[in-house]
């Protein structure tokens, strides 16, 4: 039995060997491809998915952002309805401003003061007459501090009559209406808008 070769049945069994080798390596070689295949994927998917997030926000912002200025429109619109409405509640109040002026002279004006002239600029008064004492005009005064209407009353002269009344003093008076400066400038507000 010293010469039976058995090479045939070793070279068919390193060949089968080597086949499984081979076939193992394919095998093996197919199955990282589909691992790796499987992996890319499932993070494209993944890449895929944060890609439509972040566009669904970008139009979400985008959006946001259109209806921000809208409110910001809506604001202006809202302030400026808002200062007109405050205009027009001034102005509704101060309507009888001269039949009040009016009335707050007639109040503080003493009997024995006769007024000749009566001028209105801006909010000063001006107030030209006669009077029969200077303590009729110092009464005039104080009343026209007093008054919630009137204020800064100044008197720039008082002079002996000249003429067939000479017992008469001529005067000049100058006034402040109080509240006239906020209805000038909610007017020049209202105007320029």
């Amino acid at each position: 039995m010293a010469y039976i070769n058995l090479l045939p049945w070793r070279e068919a069994a390193r060949k089968e060997k080597q086949q499984q080798y081979v076939t193992l390596l394919a095998a093996t070689a197919v199955v990282s491809f589909l691992a790796f295949f499987l992996i890319n994927m499932v993070y494209g998917a993944r890449i895929e998915g944060q890609y439509q997030k972040n566009r669904y926000l970008e139009n979400e912002i985008r959006v946001l952002d259109q209806r921000i200025a809208e409110i910001r429109t809506l604001n202006e619109t809202k302030r400026s309805l808002q200062q007109r409405m405050t205009l027009i509640e001034q102005l509704q109040g101060s309507r009888n401003l001269g039949t009040q002026i009016m009335s707050e002279i007639a109040s503080i004006v003493p009997s024995g003061v006769y007024l000749t002239q009566l001028e209105k600029k801006g909010n000063a008064l001006l107030l030209i007459g006669k009077s029969e004492s200077n303590n009729r005009l110092s009464t005039m005064l104080r009343d026209a501090d007093d008054s919630a209407l009137l204020s800064a009353p100044l008197l720039e002269f008082i002079e002996a009559g000249q003429d067939q009344t000479r017992l008469l003093s001529n005067f000049k008076m100058h006034l402040q209406v109080e509240g006239y400066e906020a209805l000038q400038d909610a007017t020049a507000q209202g105007g320029t808008q």
